[in-house]
């Protein structure tokens, strides 16, 4: 299960990464990126892409054109019973 961050201390604002998925990130009134979830919620926490309306792809050439690393793609492992 892949999720997405925004760690908002390396965020420069440069707004790369709403340029390249503009369906998952805007920039907030501090001019920091926010994930933009299909519920209308905003966050910088970790996010499961299950949770955005955009395609994996525009999420992770998001994270790849940050210039300052601050947007970071995990995936976990499923949990076994």
């Amino acid at each position: 299960m892949k999720k997405v961050k925004v760690d908002r201390d390396l965020c420069i604002g440069c707004g790369t990464c709403t340029g390249v998925a503009p369906k998952t990130f805007e920039l907030d009134n501090e001019g920091k990126s926010v994930i933009l979830r299909k519920d209308g919620t905003k966050s910088s926490d970790l996010t499961d892409f299950s949770q955005i309306d955009d395609t994996e792809e525009n999420i992770i050439n998001a994270e790849k054109s940050c210039p300052v690393a601050a947007i970071i793609v995990t995936e976990e492992a499923p949990q076994n019973p």
